[in-house]
């Protein structure tokens, strides 16, 4: 098995939509990577779940900041603001003051909020595969069809960034699907690629809202970029690790 890149960046969403924690190590597991997406944001007046891909009125939601502590409590933080933890009223409060309405974040699962909270819960917008899986190589060729966008791993919101060369022409990954690799200890099978949607094109903290972003994975890479994978056997990852196609 040869070796065809090694892992750069590894990335946990504590919260649906809002931005992700950057680690050096994740543990992925048969059906999540832990710690990922354990809440949602909801429109505290109807319950509907947060849609930056659909509706304006969520752009600033990836501005938010994630973290979760040591002890698993989610933790956020507004731009300048400091870091706040979630669910409570407090950070309801600062979430609605900086989206403009009445906003407020909540557990997917009552065994993943607080042992004291005990407020409503909501419901996943979707659950696609356990990690999702990008690679240097097709953010190099998104790159060298869009010179003037920014080709930041963040706008596709993958668990595992692999560093390796770029091949002229090719979105690499998209072409692997049912393969398995390795990457260390774990072994994954890529199960589909990752079509893309609206929230690609907007605005995050280092760079600005850009419709041409989605516009060339549509017409160069069939909506796709990045691939969703299967845990075939679960272990922990750290960055520098190989990966390796079975």
């Amino acid at each position: 098995m040869a070796a065809l890149g090694s892992v750069a960046e590894l990335w946990r969403y504590p919260a649906s939509s809002l931005a992700g924690e950057r680690l050096e190590v994740i543990s992925v597991g048969v059906e999540s990577i832990d710690g990922d997406r354990l809440f949602g944001l909801v429109d505290a007046s109807d319950g509907e779940i947060a849609r930056p891909d659909r509706e304006a009125k969520w752009h600033k939601v990836p501005l938010i900041r994630t973290r979760l502590t040591s002890d698993r409590e989610l933790e956020i933080a507004i731009p300048g603001g400091e870091w706040l933890t979630a669910p409570g009223v407090e950070s309801d409060r600062t979430v609605s003051a900086f989206l403009g309405f009445e906003a407020s974040i909540r557990p997917f699962r009552r065994e993943d909020a607080a042992p004291n909270y005990a407020g409503s819960l909501t419901a996943e917008r979707y659950r696609k595969a356990p990690v999702h899986l990008l690679t240097t190589a097709s953010l190099a060729r998104l790159k060298a069809l869009h010179p003037d966008g920014a080709a930041d791993p963040r706008r596709f919101r993958p668990n595992i960034v692999v560093d390796m060369a770029a091949v002229e022409g090719s979105f690499p990954e998209t072409g692997w699907i049912g393969r398995k690799l390795t990457i260390g200890d774990l072994v994954l099978t890529i199960s589909e690629p990752c079509r893309r949607c609206g929230f690609t094109i907007i605005a995050q903290d280092g760079f600005d809202h850009d419709p041409a972003i989605l516009r060339n994975l549509v017409r160069h890479n069939a909506h796709n970029l990045g691939v969703y994978c299967t845990v075939d056997r679960p272990a922990r990852v750290e960055i520098g690790e190989t990966m390796r196609l079975v």
